[in-house]
Parts: structure tokens; sequence; C-alpha cells
């Protein structure tokens, strides 16, 4: 019985070591990722520029230039989005229904994802007018996706390829979406 509790202690011992090892790896990660994002750049990656007491047409100017660039860093977000899901598409795991099912489903999520994002930064660089009308528009093409996906799985009806027709004309759809609101409303 004493070997048993010998054991039994050099077990519990060394679990706990491995779990305040696992703790202090994780704050340490979490910390370097803290830091390295409040680094000092913005999202074109350039450093901030130091606040010199501009005059209101500079300001106007920089803002003007922010949101160029804002557009140019989501085209390129979206291109380089799309490059890595149509990898996917192309190399699944395996040729099973399942298998092309998921990565048309982790599509869908991907894009759904960004459009939700570009709406996010859309709310706040639209006037309140233009915003409403989007926010309608939005509406309608929710429907729109929804029903033209419906209606494409149908053909499938009570198949296999049913779900799966179903999310690629969702993920087809909602990534033209991201293009066309980041091309035709950011600014």
């Amino acid at each position: 019985m004493k070997t048993f509790e010998v054991i039994f202690s050099l077990v519990a011992v060394l679990i706990l070591a491995a779990c305040n090892n696992s703790s202090t790896e994780s704050s340490n990660s979490a910390d370097k990722q803290a830091e390295h994002n409040s680094s000092s750049q913005t999202a074109n990656g350039e450093a901030p520029k130091e606040n010199t007491g501009t005059n209101k047409t500079e300001k106007n100017t920089a803002a003007n230039d922010t949101a160029e660039s804002q557009k140019e860093v989501y085209l390129k977000k979206l291109n380089d989005t799309k490059k890595e899901m149509d990898e996917r598409r192309n190399n699944p795991e395996d040729d099973s229904t399942y298998a092309m099912i998921k990565v048309e489903g982790d599509r869908y999520d991907t894009w759904d994802g960004l459009v939700n994002e570009i709406y996010g930064v859309l709310q706040k660089q639209l006037p309140s007018d233009e915003m409403e009308q989007l926010r309608n528009e939005q509406r309608k093409w929710i429907e729109y996706r929804d029903s033209t996906a419906k209606e494409a799985s149908l053909k499938y009806e009570g198949g296999t390829m049913e779900e799966l027709e179903y999310v690629a004309v969702l993920g087809n759809l909602t990534e033209e979406r991201c293009f066309e609101l980041v091309e035709k409303y950011m600014q």
C-alpha cells in the first residue's frame, strides 16, 4: 500500500507541475500576443503619424487617405482570403461529401465573418442616411442569398448533395457581397 501512495503522490506532483508549466506558457504567449497587438502600427502596416498640431484641412486629407487606404487594405484582405478559400476548396482532405460540406461550411463561415466585419466598418464610415439605405439593402440581400441557396439545393432534395449545394451557394454569394460592399461603399 505504501508504494501505491508514493506513486500516486508522484503522479499528482507531475500533473501539478505540468499544469503550472502550461499555465505559465499560456500566460507568456498571451503577454507576447498583447505586446504584438499593441505595437505601434496602423492597419496598413505604417507607424502612426505623430500629432503635430496640423490644421483642419490637413487632418481631413489624412482622414481621407486613411479611408482610401482602408479600402485598399480590405481589397487585399478579400483577395488573400479568396485565394486561401479556393486552395482549400480545390484540395479537400478527401472526396467524401462530408469533407466537401466541411470545406464549404468553413468557407461560408469565413466569408460571413468578413461581410459582418465590413458592414461594421461601413457603419462608422457612412453618414446615417446612407447607412440606413445600406441596412435596408442588406436585409433584402440576406433574403435573396438564403432563398437562392435554398432553391439551388432543391435540385438535390433528399440527397447527400442537398446540404453541400446549399452551403456552397451561401459561400459564393457572401464572397461576392464582400467585394461588392468594399468596392461600392467603402471609402
